[in-house]
Parts: C-alpha cells; structure tokens; sequence
C-alpha cells in the first residue's frame, strides 16, 4: 500500500488544514482549559467529520475517536484504524470493503489547496518546532466531497473510511 506515514493523537481529534491558514492553529494552549481555545472547538465535533473555522479558512475535524490515521493517495482516502490484525492486506480490504460502504456522514469542503493533517492538541508552531507528527496532502483546490463511514470486519479490522471526491469548479 503507498500510504502517508500513521498520525497518532494524546487522545482528542486529529485535525486537517489548508496549509495557508496552519498559522492560525493555536491547538489547547496550556493557559486555559481544555474545552476552551481551538482544541476545545475540534473536541465539539460530534461525529465522524466535522468543519470549523480557522483563521480565513475551514479545518476538517476527524472526530468519534482518537484513532491511528494515514492517508493513501491513490484513492483519496484517510484510513483510521480502530483496531486491525497486522498482518492485513489493506490494499485488498479496500478492494473489498469500498464499493459497498454505507457513508454514514458526508459534508463539501472549500479546500484552497495542499492541506496538514495533525493532532489538533498541538498549535502549528509547536507542530513545526517540535517535530510532532504530520502528513502534507496533496488536493487540488476546489469544492471536495467529504464522506465518512464505519466498517468492521470480524477478526480482522474495525476502521473509519473517509473519502475525498472532487474538486468541482468553485
């Protein structure tokens, strides 16, 4: 499988950003309380997916659970991963499991261009100067189809699917 390197979290929601508003990420600042600031926003999210503002531009939140996540380019595609055997074949699970997901949530997302998926505790700069994880993703600017979707396979994966369609013209 070609597939971004795994992002993990502390425990709140991992969080994708047009790189031109990252800046404007201030994450959980350890003055205030976890429920206030941006992390408290992306810790609103009820659901799979959910979008909020950051800065000039809207960040998509990758809700319900603090789950392992990386993306593979070919298919447009976050892969989080619940729990997973692993030895699996996630190439050949995807063949399987995605012409027949039921997309539980779907939203449009305005995308000016390449976007950071990271965990949305950290602000941009401690994300930068501190080396924590992050992916850069490559999506074309536009209006992006976002769908969301479970599925568990018995004794072999529990995942949440998220699919970027698109761009349509802006």
């Amino acid at each position: 499988m070609n597939s971004s390197p795994w992002i993990t979290s502390l425990g709140g929601p991992l969080i994708l950003i047009p790189e031109s508003a990252c800046e404007h990420w201030i994450g959980a600042p350890r003055d205030w309380p976890e429920d206030e600031g941006d992390y408290g926003r992306a810790c609103a999210v009820d659901g799979f997916i959910g979008l909020i503002d950051v800065g000039p531009a809207r960040a998509l939140v990758l809700g319900d659970d603090p789950a392992p996540t990386t993306f593979h380019p070919e298919r447009n595609l976050l892969i989080r991963a619940i729990a997973i055997e692993a030895d699996t074949d996630l190439d050949a699970l995807l063949d399987r499991v995605l012409p027949t997901i039921d997309w539980d949530e779907q939203l449009t997302w305005d995308i000016p261009g390449p976007i950071m998926l990271f965990d949305s505790v950290y602000s941009y700069t401690q994300v930068i100067e501190e080396g924590e994880e992050r992916v850069r993703i490559e999506l074309a600017a536009g209006h992006h189809t976002v769908q969301a979707g479970y599925i568990q396979i018995p004794d072999e994966a529990w995942l949440i699917l998220v699919q970027f369609t698109g761009p349509e013209p802006a």
